[in-house]
This record gives structure tokens, sequence and C-alpha cells, in this order.
């Protein structure tokens, strides 16, 4: 399979998976595609994976680092309110470790790894790239936000987002990229980008229907 048909092929079913989605949720089946969030994730990582320049040792270790750390944060804010603010995991996000579902972890993981991407456009400082890359995190969080309790990913207390969940988005999310870009792994950026736009458009939508 050639690097360009891969990406080509790569971007197609990011949109087809998105726009359909999109549909669907809309639709009278809205539970059955809701069920497939995990799914879809976990797409969104292939398609990072199959279009990076280089496998190897590293790459592993730089996708373990916000795996870890978005486990761990994750952890302490389900079970004791810390960070993040109080709050539980819905059903629709899949199965659940300590009450953290996996694929959250998995999302840390390909958010982190699409905004170090688009922080490499910005700026060449790694300090810059790091708080760019959070603050992008946290931007999308705020639109995500709106429609989790909908979706049944997650909900606070009392059923409102305390300011905490942002500030705690921005710095956790500054430190798993001041962590990971060391690294310098070389994925594909416009893939990155497209991942961005499209979970960007997904939830944003959703912001109006």
């Amino acid at each position: 399979m050639s690097t360009k048909f891969k990406f080509v092929f790569s971007i197609f079913l990011i949109w087809l998976f998105n726009i359909s989605g999109i549909f669907g949720i809309l639709s009278e089946d809205s539970e059955w595609f809701l069920e497939m969030t995990p799914l879809n994730l976990m797409l969104y990582l292939v398609f990072i994976v199959v279009n990076a320049e280089k496998l190897n040792v590293k790459f592993l270790y730089a996708f373990l680092i916000p795996f870890l750390i978005g486990f761990i944060t994750e952890f302490l804010g389900v079970n004791y309110g810390l960070i993040f603010g109080t709050y539980e995991y819905g059903e629709n996000l899949g199965y659940k470790v300590g009450g953290v579902p996996v694929m959250i972890c998995v999302n840390w993981a390909v958010l982190t790894f699409i905004t170090a991407d688009i922080s490499r456009y910005i700026h060449k400082n790694i300090w810059i790239r790091s708080f760019i890359g959070g603050l992008l995190m946290m931007l999308l969080d705020l639109a995500i936000e709106v429609s989790a309790p909908r979706f049944d990913f997650w909900e606070f207390e009392d059923e409102i987002v305390p300011i905490q969940n942002y500030v705690g988005w921005l710095v956790i999310s500054f430190v798993a990229h001041l962590l990971f870009q060391r690294f310098e792994i070389k994925t594909n950026k416009q893939i990155s980008v497209q991942i961005f736009i499209a979970i960007s458009v997904f939830f944003l939508t959703f912001l109006f229907f």
C-alpha cells in the first residue's frame, strides 16, 4: 500500500465516520452510534499510527506518556474529585478500570498527538509548543463538555462543570505535552489536522442540534 493511498484513504475514512456519526446520533438509532464511540476513538489512533513516518520503541514510549497521565488524573478525578472536580463516567465509552474507561486514556493520547503536530506548525520552542498544545486540548474540552452528559460519556456533580476542570485540563495537558514532545515523534501533520478539525466539527455541531 503506497504512502499516498494510505493518506488519502485515511482522510476519507476520518470524514466518513465523522459525518456518519453526526447523522447517526441525530437519527432514531442514536444509541447504537453512541455505543460505537470506542471504535471511533480507536480508529483515530489507527490513522495516526499507519501514517506515521517511523514506528519504534520511542513511538510506544511517547504514546504511553499521555495514556498513563490521562489514566492517573482521571482516576484521581473519578474516585477522589481531584484535579478536574467530582464526576463519573457513563457507559458509552466502554470498559473501565477503576471507574476510568480505557478509551478515555486512548483519547488523551490521540488529542496529544494531534495537538502536538498542530503546535509544531506554530512555534519551534518546546515550552511554547507545549502550552499551545495544552491550550488546544482545553478548547476542545470546552466543546466536548456540553455534549458529554447527553451522550452518556461523563457527568459532573450537580450537572455543573467547575472552572477547575478547564484549569486542570490546561495544566495537565501542558505537562503531558512537555514530556511527549521531547520524543519528537514523526507523525503525519496533515492527518493530525484533519482529525482535529473532524473532532471539532463533530462536537460543535451538537452545540446547535
